[in-house]
């Protein structure tokens, strides 16, 4: 699963870089609105399991790092509106469209299998941190966008995280 996740993370990226080229907080903007998603469904699906009786034994923990997760993520699409991001409306309309699938996708992909879901979203945040890492190397200094990538590089180690604590 790992090896399709990569594929069709590099062919997102590539449609998104293509699509948003020389719009830097647009793509930012779009990328933080549908970077939520997977902690929504992840919390979703933990909610679920918890409703059924199948609450794991790092339930609480993995609800709580997901929750401070998509409150993150929440301050970074903030910031992004706050630069423009979302000042057009196709970005709007192509971000919450995409957002919904993304979402569903992910509750069914957490679902099933979640070490393999968890791969996907850490892959995209690594993705994330290297996209702030180039636009700062291109743009100069930006203590915000600075912050942001270390954020990104955070939920990476805590999504690197989960997945070992599934195999234990």
């Amino acid at each position: 699963m790992n090896t399709i996740n990569t594929v069709v993370l590099n062919f997102t990226v590539a449609i998104i870089d293509f699509l948003y080229r020389g719009r830097d907080f647009q793509r930012f903007w779009v990328l933080e609105e549908i970077a939520r998603a997977p902690y929504f469904a992840f919390l979703s699906v933990l909610h679920l399991r918890e409703s059924l009786g199948l609450r794991g034994p790092q339930h609480l923990y993995l609800m709580k790092e997901h929750f401070a997760q998509t409150l993150n993520e929440t301050e970074h699409l903030e910031y992004m509106e706050s630069r423009g991001g979302n000042s057009y409306w196709i970005d709007r309309f192509l971000a919450r469209h995409l957002v919904l699938a993304y979402y569903w996708i992910n509750v069914v992909y957490y679902w099933m299998a979640p070490k393999s879901a968890y791969h996907l979203s850490y892959e995209i945040e690594i993705h994330a941190a290297e996209t702030y890492a180039k636009y700062l190397a291109l743009h100069g200094h930006d203590d915000k966008i600075l912050e942001i990538l270390n954020d990104e590089l955070h939920h990476s180690k805590e999504l690197h995280d989960a997945m070992e604590m599934i195999n234990a």
